[in-house]
């Protein structure tokens, strides 16, 4: 660090606000801080860093499975945002209880970690470690943890709307497993969207999330003009079930997905689909947690981003 602040002419404590993000360091000291760092090859060391400040600079994520591909993109996203703001990830996989992937992090002494999705479901009160600050990614606000969520109702409430406005009588809705809150929220979007019309919701056939479970629910909705589906993979195998029972889309089907998978656009036919915005969700869950590991937390709070219809070739006019 004095040789950084030897070359670029300033002192030591300029070259470690240069190392923390200070906004105290004007634009041109910063560049030639920087500068100077790149040519001598410093890098800041983590271990002393965490001996001086008392963190670690690493953050968990705890998940129940890759599998999916929001999970996978949610991933991404969060290794991205977390390393913006100077923080390495930790990845660990809960399986029946999300406690066991508690005490794992604790063991790594992370400063906090993000619970995403699925195992949103595996949080009770019970099994939240005491001083391990928490950001759970779909779930209500609670007084224990930070919540960030889509705005899954308001997306399924859309697509459901989008049937409607193209004269299908009655939506049928391919739901997510009972226990998921994403499930659950797209679940009752749809359902009040359908019993605000004055429309009587049919009974939900439920899908695992997989291509394959949308596949084998073909045979419940032999008989449908329109499905919304609770995820695109679940719409693709949705696909595959219609087509092979000689029917078209959209011709005779109308079917929307949910979430807007890098390949949505290329099923056949291209899949109209409510995006999740799995970027801004990464960006909004690691902004909580830092704040509440560098003090600068307001409360439990919940933070809701919004999701987009997006139209294409999979649904006509009923």
């Amino acid at each position: 660090m004095a040789a950084v602040a030897a070359r670029a002419g300033v002192s030591g404590q300029t070259v470690s606000r240069v190392v923390n993000d200070s906004p105290r360091v004007d634009p041109a000291t910063r560049a030639r801080v920087e500068q100077a760092m790149s040519a001598l090859g410093y890098r800041p060391h983590r271990a002393a860093r965490a001996l001086r400040t008392g963190r670690s600079q690493t953050i968990g994520l705890v998940v129940t499975t890759l599998a999916t591909v929001g999970n996978s993109r949610m991933l991404q996203a969060t290794a991205e945002a977390a390393a913006e703001r100077g923080y390495a990830l930790t990845l660990v996989t809960a399986g029946s209880s999300v406690a066991e992937a508690f005490e794992r992090l604790a063991e790594q002494e992370v400063d906090g970690a993000i619970v995403l999705n699925e195992a949103s479901a595996l949080v009770p009160a019970a099994d939240r470690p005491s001083g391990l600050r928490l950001v759970v990614v779909d779930a209500l606000a609670d007084a224990g943890f930070h919540a960030v969520h889509s705005d899954h109702a308001g997306g399924a409430a859309a697509a459901t709307r989008h049937l409607l406005g193209l004269g299908h009588e009655v939506v049928h809705h391919l739901a997510g497993p009972a226990d998921s809150f994403a499930a659950t929220e797209r679940e009752r979007g749809w359902r009040e969207t359908l019993t605000a019309a004055g429309i009587r919701p049919p009974a939900v056939v439920r899908g695992d999330w997989s291509a394959d479970s949308g596949f084998a629910a073909g045979a419940q909705l032999s008989a449908a003009s329109a499905v919304f589906c609770a995820n695109d993979q679940m719409a693709l195998g949705l696909l595959r079930a219609i087509a092979d029972s000689g029917r078209r889309v959209p011709e005779e089907v109308s079917v929307v997905g949910f979430d807007d998978v890098p390949d949505a656009a290329n099923y056949r036919p291209p899949l109209t689909t409510i995006r999740q915005d799995f970027t801004a969700l990464a960006h909004r869950a690691v902004a909580a947690l830092v704040a509440d590991i560098e003090g600068d937390s307001t409360g439990s709070s919940a933070s809701v981003v919004p999701t987009v219809l997006l139209e294409r070739a999979s649904t006509a006019r009923g």
